[in-house]
């Protein structure tokens, strides 16, 4: 399926986007740009941009009676708000696509219908530069079909992974839902570290970006495994290796620290979702 088309045919037509924050927005124009026709999309945002309204889509207007997909993007503080208006589309042939955190397929079901076919969605804030990753899981009434649908919208922004089932959504959380972080800290840390060695603040930042963006690319797309990758650039008793030393720490380094914050994250992530 095309993006062009993927807004339906026949008797279930037109798309519902719920929600268009930042997250929703960098979905919109990715669809936008791979071709989805704008008077196929109705946008329901109480505070909708200057750019939502430039494009052309169906703003806070009357929905269609019977849209294909209904995708969720709305914070989870303002579900029990939000879902209700759509109760209407549920048990029949609307796909419904959640990318809201912390939100169970079990919850949209009790709203919406318990044949409503719902697929829920984690993606991760560098969806906003088409460079997140996102993991999927449906339930009983997903079909392949409805899977390949969800993959095509949600690549706008980035990779797409399928989970096994739903309980592994937690620990998605706690690697790619919250790992942007992570890294932001690390981005942090490590320029500080360059200032305490005299660097002045803006050099040290920017040769900590541009380090960890590029060491990312090479990750992603260099044939080695990171842990080749590191052992290419580590040199015997030379400086890198005097800093992995202190990194690779069993008990201070990252191989403690990181699975704990992962496992913080996840288990958050459990409470949060009532798991």
């Amino acid at each position: 399926m095309t993006m062009k088309d993927i807004a339906g045919q026949g008797a279930n037509h037109g798309m519902v986007l719920l929600g268009c924050g930042k997250m929703g927005s960098a979905m919109l124009e990715g669809w936008l740009d791979q071709g989805l026709v704008a008077t196929d999309v109705w946008i329901v945002d109480p505070h909708p941009s200057d750019w939502l309204v430039s494009t052309g889509v169906h703003i806070n207007a009357d929905l269609p009676a019977s849209p294909a997909i209904v995708l969720i993007a709305v914070k989870p503080q303002m579900m029990e708000d939000a879902l209700p208006s759509l109760q209407g589309f549920g048990n029949g042939g609307t796909l419904f696509i959640s990318v809201a955190a912390g939100t169970s397929i079990a919850t949209y079901q009790d709203i919406l219908g318990a044949q409503t076919p719902i697929v829920r969605a984690m993606p991760n804030t560098p969806a906003a530069v088409s460079r997140g990753i996102t993991a999927i899981i449906g339930n009983d009434h997903v079909g392949e079909a409805d899977l390949a649908t969800a993959e095509t919208l949600l690549s706008a922004v980035g990779q797409v992974v399928r989970l096994d089932n739903e309980s592994q959504m937690d620990a998605v959380t706690g690697v790619s839902g919250s790992g942007p972080a992570y890294v932001f800290h690390l981005i942090e840390t490590l320029a500080a570290g360059g200032v305490a060695q005299g660097l002045p603040e803006t050099l040290a930042m920017q040769l900590a970006k541009a380090t960890v963006a590029g060491a990312g690319v090479l990750a992603e797309t260099a044939q080695d495994s990171p842990s080749q990758l590191r052992v290419n650039v580590t040199s015997p008793n030379g400086t890198t290796q005097a800093a992995l030393e202190v990194l690779m720490d069993e008990t201070s380094g990252f191989p403690s620290l990181l699975p704990k914050a992962v496992e913080a994250a996840t288990k958050r992530s459990k409470e949060l979702s009532g798991g």
